[in-house]
């Protein structure tokens, strides 16, 4: 009798708390949603839960700013109510964070892109207005660079560390001023595409280190993704408003970041033309800007009928008066994507279709 009794408050204490039961998420304890992620895409989703919380009778969600990276890491923990239900991305899901999410047990995620970012490189309206290549920024930013590029070097494939100092340097057209860049740590999104789209692109402006992706992938990306560590480059943080704030009080410094942040400080900051390319909405909505990419939430698909509001909430983010063409959240920056690719994700919501690691 002693033994049932105890088997008995078990199962209700684990009901009440919404410890684990088979699969970790008996019941539910937690009255609000909790999202953690992206930097670059919290300001849309907390447009989006303030939105939520004065049209319902369901709670604000809560909102944290914890990086992509940092994001999924706390996302694929576990099933449960003291693991976040949505996870906000400024780039794709890793293979390799979808394989560690299902064997913690998160089984069943729901990847919803929301619409498209610009990667900006944006100064004080009080400077200069720079107009870089994505070559420039390699060789401005890059741990090593090639030997060939600059005066006395004499052979291809030989690297250096990086002996640039002021942007005239990297390229005579470019303001002789000191290269100082403030930019997002390695836990970011943002800083993932912008080594990717960024550097990386100039990088291939070489053929030796095209090449070299065929032949050498890993020394690949290591030449291409590694930023240098000599004070040019300053990490500031998950804070992309943190960044802009800096740039106000120093002209001479560039800043990183995503475009909603250029869109809404607009009277202070201007952006970079990079290959010729302004960063405007249009230039990001139709491709022309070369430093633009997808912003997404991953939602867990085990929480989607347990935590308060989780279905009407996710309704909300991917209606039309929302993340469409004439959406509240184009007035804070995000780019739409088109109409089919839309419906495309709505139905994948309201379906909760899972992903498969063959998606990646």
């Amino acid at each position: 009798m002693k033994k049932v009794c105890i088997a008995v408050s078990a199962l209700v204490f684990a009901l009440v708390s919404g410890v684990g039961i088979g699969n970790g998420f008996a019941g539910s304890s937690r009255d609000y949603i909790s999202v953690v992620g992206s930097s670059t895409v919290y300001p849309f989703a907390t447009v989006v839960a303030e939105q939520f919380g004065r049209s319902t009778s369901f709670k604000t969600p809560k909102i944290e700013s914890t990086g992509s990276g940092g994001g999924h890491k706390l996302f694929g923990s576990g099933v449960g109510v003291q693991y976040p239900d949505i996870t906000n991305s400024s780039r794709r899901i890793k293979k390799s964070e979808l394989e560690k999410a299902m064997k913690n047990g998160v089984t069943q995620i729901v990847e919803v892109k929301i619409g498209y970012d610009g990667i900006v490189i944006a100064n004080s309206k009080s400077a200069p207005l720079f107009k870089l290549t994505r070559k420039d920024l390699f060789l401005a930013l890059a741990k090593n660079v090639p030997a060939t590029d600059f005066p006395g070097g004499d052979a291809a494939g030989k690297l250096v560390p990086n002996p640039y100092k002021r942007w005239k340097e990297v390229n005579p057209t470019l303001p002789n001023i000191k290269i100082e860049v403030l930019g997002p740590p390695p836990t970011s999104g943002t800083r993932d595409a912008f080594v990717e789209l960024a550097m990386e692109g100039g990088a291939k402006k070489f053929a030796w280190i095209a090449a070299l992706k065929k032949t050498d992938k890993k020394a690949y990306k290591a030449l291409c993704h590694t930023i240098r560590e000599d004070g040019a480059y300053i990490e500031a943080g998950e804070n992309d408003n943190l960044i802009v704030q800096k740039l106000a009080a120093n002209p001479n410094a560039l800043g990183i970041f995503g475009f909603s942040f250029l869109d809404q400080n607009a009277d202070k900051l201007q952006g970079a033309f990079v290959d010729g390319v302004q960063p405007k909405f249009e230039a990001i909505a139709d491709g022309s800007y070369p430093v633009s990419r997808p912003l997404f939430f991953y939602v867990k698909k085990a929480h989607a009928h347990t935590i308060p509001g989780m279905q009407a909430f996710l309704a909300e983010f991917t209606s039309e008066k929302a993340w469409g063409d004439e959406g509240y959240l184009t007035d804070k920056g995000l780019i739409p994507m088109p109409k089919t690719e839309r419906k495309l994700f709505q139905e994948n919501v309201k379906t909760m279709k899972p992903m498969v690691l063959s998606d990646l």
